[in-house]
C-alpha cells in the first residue's frame, strides 16, 4: 500500500501556469466554510496574519490513491504537507500567523485526517467551490474530480499578500511561509 506520509523521488515538478497571478492584493471574501473545529470559519472576517494552504486532497490509508496520481505534478504530497505545517505551527505563530488547511473534501473526509494527523489548526471544506470561485484559485481534474492546485495565500487582514504557487515539494511549504514572515513582519 502507498506511505501517504513519505513523497517519492520520481514526482513530476509542477511548473508556473500563471494561475495565480491575479491573487495579490485581493480581499478576502466573507464566506463560511465549515472547519473541521466543528464550527464555522468566515475567511473574510480574519483580521491579522492568515497562512491558507490549499491542497488538491489527502489520501486516506488503505484506499488506493486515484490511478495516476503520481505523474500528475504538484498532486502528491497532502499529506506531507500537512504535517510539516503541523510540525511548524508554534513557530508560524510565534511569528503572529494563525494557519488553515483547505481543500474541497467534505468535513467528515478532512475530520479523519486532522484527527489522524494530530493537526492544531483547523482544516476548511470548499466542497461547494465558493471560496475557489470567488477567489478564482486554479483547479485540475483526476479521477473525475475537480480538485485545487497547491497553493498557499499569506493574508493580511482580510488582503492577500503573497501566494506561493507552485509548490514543490509539498513539505517546503512552511519553510517558505516562515521565511517570508521573518522578512516582512505586519
Amino acid at each position: 500500500m502507498t506511505n501517504l506520509s513519505q513523497l517519492p523521488s520520481d514526482l513530476p515538478m509542477p511548473q508556473d501556469d500563471g494561475g495565480a497571478n491575479h491573487l495579490v492584493g485581493m480581499l478576502l471574501p466573507a464566506i463560511s466554510l465549515s472547519a473541521t473545529t466543528n464550527n464555522q470559519f468566515n475567511l473574510g472576517e480574519i483580521g491579522g496574519r492568515l497562512v491558507i494552504y490549499c491542497y488538491p486532497m489527502t489520501g486516506q490509508p488503505n484506499v488506493a490513491l486515484p490511478e495516476g496520481w503520481d505523474q500528475i505534478p504538484g498532486a502528491r504530497g497532502c499529506t506531507p504537507q500537512s504535517c510539516s505545517f503541523r510540525d511548524h505551527y508554534q513557530e508560524l505563530r510565534l511569528l503572529g500567523a494563525e494557519v488553515v488547511g483547505l481543500s474541497v473534501q467534505s468535513t467528515e473526509y478532512q475530520q479523519e485526517m486532522a484527527d489522524r494527523l494530530h493537526l492544531p489548526f483547523p482544516v476548511l471544506s470548499d466542497v461547494d467551490f465558493r471560496f475557489q470561485q470567488a477567489m478564482k484559485l486554479p483547479t485540475f481534474v483526476a479521477a473525475g474530480m475537480t480538485l485545487l492546485k497547491r497553493i498557499t495565500l499569506i493574508v493580511n487582514d482580510g488582503v492577500i499578500e503573497a501566494v506561493h504557487y507552485p509548490i514543490f515539494p509539498s513539505d517546503s511549504d512552511p519553510a517558505w511561509v516562515i521565511n517570508y514572515l521573518k522578512n516582512n513582519p505586519a
